[in-house]
């Protein structure tokens, strides 16, 4: 079986290259990601506990879904596939914005992403992939946010590092 292989990126999100995805975290370089974010129609987020068998992150919260696009795959593509994969879910999804972190996520490892984060709205109960996600659940962002300042060490790094973003884009998109 071939290994996941992740597209290197510069830092306007040009590729430059592939890479093995493990080793693309061990030496530390920038590659493309995504980020799904979704939301019902009572503004709660949907989250999911990262599985406790996952490589890097087991068991903290994060966002609905994520993960890295394949060679010759489109985000829109990515992120529907993921969606489905991760949740068990379809709802159209849109972009919203972008960002670049670096991280250190434990094990020898180092997130450098050029993240993009999509947005979709669905009021469809998720229908989980035990390999990929423990549990999950709904939230408002207030709460969300609270829990963030009470429990840091919870959350995934970058879903830390989106949130302003994320709730400064649903309040405007929302008119909230």
């Amino acid at each position: 079986m071939q290994e996941e292989q992740v597209i290197l990126v510069n830092e306007n999100d040009e590729q430059i290259g592939l890479m093995e995805k493990m080793k693309a975290h061990i030496e530390v370089h920038l590659h493309r990601a995504f980020s799904v974010f979704v939301f019902n129609s009572r503004g709660e987020l949907l989250l999911q506990q990262r599985a406790l068998s996952k490589y890097h992150t087991p068991g903290l919260w994060t966002n609905t879904c994520c993960s890295h696009p394949r060679n010759g795959e489109t985000l829109q593509q990515a992120t529907s596939r993921r969606l489905r994969e991760e949740m068990g879910m379809q709802c159209e999804l849109s972009k919203a914005f972008d960002f670049i972190y670096k991280a250190d996520v434990g094990q020898g490892l180092t997130e450098y992403e050029f993240d993009h984060v999509f947005f979709g709205y669905s009021d469809d109960l998720p229908s989980i992939n035990k390999d990929e996600v423990e549990h999950y659940r709904y939230a408002k962002l207030t709460d969300i946010r609270n829990e963030m300042e009470a429990n840091p060490e919870q959350f995934t790094v970058w879903f830390r590092i989106a949130f302003d973003r994320v709730e400064q884009h649903f309040l405007i998109k929302n008119k909230a």
